[in-house]
């Protein structure tokens, strides 16, 4: 069965509720469709109940991060609209009863992947990026960001310069043509990322830390995110370039922020009572 755990809780009620219903239903379709014998009929009910309750949910997250002015609706709304595209386009293998049980389950296996990701890498940003008061620089990595774990430490620092660096170049003025730089830092983002998280989960590993599993599924789903970014829009966004990447940025550091101040640093408070017993 598939867990709704504390790490995929946004703190938002009616958000968390319904992701939890979600994947309540995922799991009741799993269940009664291994032990029922009439599996396509099943299979076809369970289907829409899921794309209505997904609909529902989509409508209702959309609402709220409209009605608190949410910067990253638009990106929301084109992930929910790539979801409903690849759900109402799935079809049941009906040429057998065990075909119709095995695309049912690579469809709860998708839905699984796809909201664990989703949940992790978008939902979870909802309401955390907002403008700065001009009194806190949002690039500096401050003491509120130490784990007190010297190598994650030093490797966070790293983060934040690559993304600042990012931010500088996208604000200067004097270069006409910042693609290909623009390209050259985000590719290395995306590769000291995943040098980052290695190492990470290496030292989780190493103390036993019990909420590994849950911070390998985060990590996996912010590099997905990188991967799916995709610069080719650049092209056919010409007017919006600027407007374009400095959400990317906003979104980037949002999103390591967040991860440092509530996941990383738990990390440093085991690791601490560890070294105290």
């Amino acid at each position: 069965m598939y867990e709704f755990t504390e790490d995929c809780m946004i703190h938002i009620q009616q958000i968390d509720d319904e992701h939890r219903h979600l994947f309540a239903l995922i799991n009741e379709a799993v269940g009664m469709m291994q032990e029922t014998t009439d599996v396509e009929p099943m299979a076809g009910n369970l289907l829409r109940q899921l794309k209505e309750y997904a609909n529902t949910h989509f409508v209702h997250e959309e609402a709220y991060m409209e009605s608190i002015h949410d910067p990253e609706l638009e990106i929301q709304r084109k992930e929910h609209h790539a979801f409903r595209k690849k759900v109402n386009e799935f079809v049941l293998d009906t040429s057998s009863e065990e075909k119709v049980r095995e695309s049912f389950s690579q469809l709860m296996e998708y839905l699984v992947r796809w909201l664990y990701h989703h949940i992790l890498s978008s939902d979870m940003m909802i309401g955390k990026i907002k403008a700065t008061d001009g009194e806190e620089d949002a690039f500096a990595f401050t003491d509120k960001y130490k784990t007190g774990i010297e190598l994650v430490d030093d490797e966070h620092r790293r983060l934040f310069e690559i993304i600042k660096e990012t931010n500088d170049l996208i604000n200067t003025v004097y270069v006409h043509d910042k693609y290909d730089e623009i390209m050259q830092l985000l590719a290395e983002l995306r590769q000291y990322t995943e040098i980052h998280f290695s190492d990470e989960e290496a030292f989780m590993g190493k103390i036993g830390y019990p909420e590994l599993p849950s911070q390998k599924q985060a990590h996996a789903a912010f590099v997905e995110k990188l991967v799916d970014i995709d610069l080719n829009e650049l092209d056919e966004i010409d007017d919006n370039q600027q407007e374009y990447l400095a959400k990317l940025v906003d979104f980037l550091l949002g999103w390591l922020s967040n991860h440092i101040l509530v996941a990383d640093k738990k990390i440093g408070e085991y690791y601490e009572k560890q070294l105290q017993e």
